[in-house]
């Protein structure tokens, strides 16, 4: 007799979260990178806790520093990651990286078509260096990517908030800010919270309300 566990797996649907992460050098400085890694370890794990018969989470991570962006973390469900620390150095390829995650969105072997709304997560703490708007028109022009649930965190004062802004799906959103390392780890709080509902909800393709101030992270 097949396990509860076996049972939901094949049942339930994929719930993809794609994290697009900033590892340029600008990272390295003030505990940014270390926090990074450790949210996202953290997010990683509690999706993995959780068993639900409708939807089960997959993560992907694109990574982008120096002169590319590439998949740190190929996606699949949260279960199978194994965290590997990203390494910061070098230029912010934000557009290459934006491109990476509108391909993996439009792939249907990846991604099929009983596949939950996406939800694709923008972090940076800089200015991109390449054709940003290229990659972001992915995400904004035709196709199942311009559907995902977007949503951005710019660390400290010299993210570039406007082209940030650009990314967010729904226009009532802003973008989250975090003032220091320490509000990267809330923010992931809140993205594990969000998603985590989703796949507890009657509907996982709703993307439930934001809450009363959700941008303040010190109410998180």
């Amino acid at each position: 007799m097949a396990s509860l566990k076996e049972f939901t797996q094949s049942a339930a649907r994929p719930l993809p979260v794609v994290i697009v992460a900033d590892v340029s050098g600008s990272m390295s400085v003030d505990g940014k990178i270390q926090s990074l890694n450790q949210a996202i370890q953290e997010m990683v794990s509690a999706f993995a806790a959780s068993d639900e018969v409708r939807a089960e989470i997959h993560v992907g991570v694109v990574a982008f520093g120096g002169e590319s962006a590439w998949m740190h973390v190929n996606l699949q469900p949260a279960t199978a990651v194994q965290w590997q620390p990203m390494q910061a150095d070098g230029r912010t390829p934000m557009g290459a990286a934006l491109g990476i995650a509108a391909d993996l969105i439009e792939n249907k072997d990846a991604i099929p078509s009983r596949a939950y709304r996406p939800t694709v997560v923008l972090v940076s703490d800089g200015l991109p260096t390449d054709d940003w708007k290229r990659g972001l028109s992915r995400f904004t022009g035709e196709g199942r990517a311009n559907k995902a649930e977007r949503l951005a965190l710019a660390i400290g004062a010299d993210a570039d908030e406007a082209m940030l802004g650009q990314f967010v799906s729904d226009p009532k959103h802003r973008v989250f800010h975090a003032e220091d390392a320490a509000k990267i780890r809330q923010f992931f709080r809140f993205v594990t919270m969000s998603v985590t509902s989703r796949s507890k909800s009657a509907d996982p393709n709703a993307v439930p309300p934001l809450g009363d101030d959700p941008y303040s992270l010190e109410n998180l």
